[in-house]
């Protein structure tokens, strides 16, 4: 029998390591971002062309590479941080070039351009799919620039499985987002499809953070400090009335590098309990320096997740720093009574002597003398009072019985007004009212009865389905009903949620929003959907954000669909709010009006019911 068990050709293995650490565009730009500020780098410059399917380049001015460096980048196991399996447990940088070069050298087309500083002429490496297709000497500036283009153009399969530019831009923004962060000493800039998105310069970390995320973002900001033996952190949480309905402004930074922790992530909601409505999210920038050799953070591939010795202590220093950060800055609330500024004293009156009112009456006044004026004086002023004639004020009594005669009057006799009876158009109206067919069950479920028994509708999940289904309507058909408001109002999103919102904005319009204009990072909106409240636009958009951020849907899904479903979701009646017959009657009735009444927009049911058999076999 003959052997079974072959090694695998270099660039087979490459392809397969390219799928470990290169999921999409975002992971290539993630590798060479951390390896350009392993290089020293003061600026870097991230181009990107077709969200990253076309084109991907940084460009640094870090200290360049050697000829024999420059090759070496580019094999597999080369790295320039690990020595030994010791140094594996005590890593401080990112890693400076090599490790996954290799892997996207296999998948795409790479050019590198390098240069260090001593040195007269650089070195120019051209790769196609592991394969190095020319190495020469060339004029470039110190540095490096590394160019990836046309990322898996030998793995159709998997450049098929990439979503469109606005989801896979997102991701490459995200990933932009968390190096910038990490790194405010250096001038970062980045490009898509020839314009520029973001232009960061050197900056002290509040400044970074609302750099990126817009100017209204410093007044939402609560400083955190605090240094112990285990633990030192650093950074900003946002107040609880700026919650959002994402997880959009999530950041933790350990070392210098970004990490996902539902642990740690749980210790700061704890902090937030009782200030945040369910379903908010805080927001929070914080750096987190420990031990490097208390941390593995080789768990994972993209290294994202890491594993600490200690974590119920972090958790706790975590959660006692940001309740203290929260309540030093007044941000929680305090078991004291707030003192009334108004009722203080002026400033101007302290000193002051209260001096005692004076009351002055003129005794010659008399009321009944006619055309006759008195002068009151005051101080050196004089006012004259003049009293029009009293007339014959004995008349007023004319007519009234004397004291001696009384007149008994009968009180049955007494009319008195009654509002009028108004006859119905139905003359079956009265009997609807008295004979009730639904019932409201813990303000969650509504009971009707049916012929075969009985009926419980989840009131929320009912009205999710009509709403949906109406909106649907509006965007197909593209007529719907706007109402003006009577002040426009302005609401402030990031450089991404603009991004989404610009994708979305035709489609919101068909559901009757009307922009006057769309900013940097603002949007103006003069008209809002019928029967929609003013106070819940903004829940609305941040509940859409978010939605379409989960959901991550691709150039083949629907987001007119899922534009019904999210806006269905927001104004749905919730769960609690009391309904009077008339209007659950309304619900039931319109949920059977609709084309799939037995499921929400989520595919969840929206009805039950229970025959008579099933309660008799209840009381067997």
């Amino acid at each position: 029998m003959s052997d079974i068990i072959q090694l695998l050709p270099d660039h087979v293995a490459n392809q397969i390591a390219a799928g470990e650490v290169v999921q999409r565009p975002a992971s290539v730009v993630k590798e060479l971002l951390e390896n350009a500020i392993d290089a020293g780098a003061s600026s870097i410059k991230l181009i990107i062309k077709d969200a990253g399917k076309t084109l991907i380049q940084v460009i640094d001015d870090g200290k360049g590479m050697s000829v024999t460096d420059a090759r070496l980048s580019f094999e597999r196991h080369a790295t320039s941080k690990i020595r030994s399996a010791e140094d594996l447990f005590s890593i401080n940088t990112k890693g400076f070039r090599g490790e996954a070069l290799a892997s996207i050298a296999a998948i795409a087309h790479v050019e590198l351009k390098t240069k260090q500083e001593q040195d007269e002429l650089g070195t120019l490496i051209e790769i196609e799919g592991s394969t190095i297709k020319n190495q020469e000497m060339t004029v470039t500036p110190k540095g490096t620039s590394l160019s990836v283009k046309n990322l898996f153009f030998n793995i159709p399969a998997r450049r098929n499985f990439l979503k469109s530019n606005t989801v896979e831009l997102r991701h490459i923004i995200d990933e932009f987002h968390r190096v910038a962060l990490a790194h405010p000493d250096i001038t970062f800039a980045m490009f898509h499809n020839g314009s520029e998105n973001f232009n960061l310069p050197v900056s002290n970390y509040r400044q970074r953070v609302v750099n990126i995320f817009g100017g209204k973002t410093n007044e939402k900001l609560v400083p955190v400090e605090e240094e112990t033996e285990v633990l030192k952190i650093s950074g900003f949480v946002g107040k609880p009335e700026f919650a959002k309905r994402t997880k959009s402004e999530q950041f933790f930074f350990v070392n210098n590098r970004f990490i996902k922790s539902a642990y740690l992530n749980h210790a700061i909601n704890s902090a937030y309990e009782g200030l945040i409505k369910d379903g908010s999210h805080p927001s929070y920038f914080l750096n987190l320096t420990v031990d490097p050799k208390t941390i593995d953070i080789n768990i994972h591939p993209t290294k994202t997740e890491i594993k600490f010795d200690d974590e119920h202590t972090l958790y706790a220093i975590l959660r006692s720093s940001v309740k203290h950060s929260l309540g030093q800055f007044n941000i929680a609330p305090v078991l004291d009574f707030e003192r009334d500024n108004n009722l203080d004293t002026p400033y101007d009156y302290k000193n002051k002597h209260a001096s005692t009112p004076t009351v002055e009456v003129d005794r010659s006044f008399n009321p009944f003398q006619e055309d006759k004026s008195v002068s009151k004086s005051a101080g050196s002023s004089s006012t004259s009072y003049r009293k029009e004639p009293a007339g014959q004020w004995e008349s007023l009594y004319v007519g009234l019985e004397s004291k001696g005669t009384k007149t008994e009057r009968n009180f049955s006799e007494v009319e008195y007004e009654s509002q009028p009876e108004h006859t119905s158009l139905f003359t079956e109206d009265k009997q609807v009212e008295s004979a009730q067919t639904t019932y409201q069950l813990h303000n969650k479920y509504i009971i009707s009865t049916i012929k075969s028994g009985m009926m419980i509708l989840d009131q929320h999940r009912a009205h999710q389905r009509i709403l949906y289904e109406g909106f649907l309507k509006h965007l197909t058909v593209k007529e719907a009903v706007s109402q003006q408001l009577l002040f426009p109002l302005t609401l402030e999103f990031s450089s991404t949620e603009m991004e989404l919102l610009q994708q979305l904005k035709e489609d919101l319009e068909h559901t009757g929003f009307i922009f006057s204009s769309f900013k940097d990072k603002a949007i103006e909106i003069t008209g809002v959907p019928v029967n929609v409240p003013e106070s819940e636009v903004s829940i609305i958009l941040e509940q859409l954000i978010s939605d379409v951020e989960q959901e991550v849907p691709d150039s083949n899904f629907s987001a007119t669909d899922l534009l019904a479903k999210s806006m269905a979701k927001s104004l749905a009646i919730k769960t609690g709010q009391s309904l009077t017959p008339l209007e659950q009657e309304h619900l039931v009735n319109s949920l059977f009006a609709c084309k799939e009444p037995s499921v929400s927009p989520t595919n969840r049911v929206t009805f039950i019911t229970m025959s008579v058999d099933d309660f008799d076999k209840k009381f067997v």
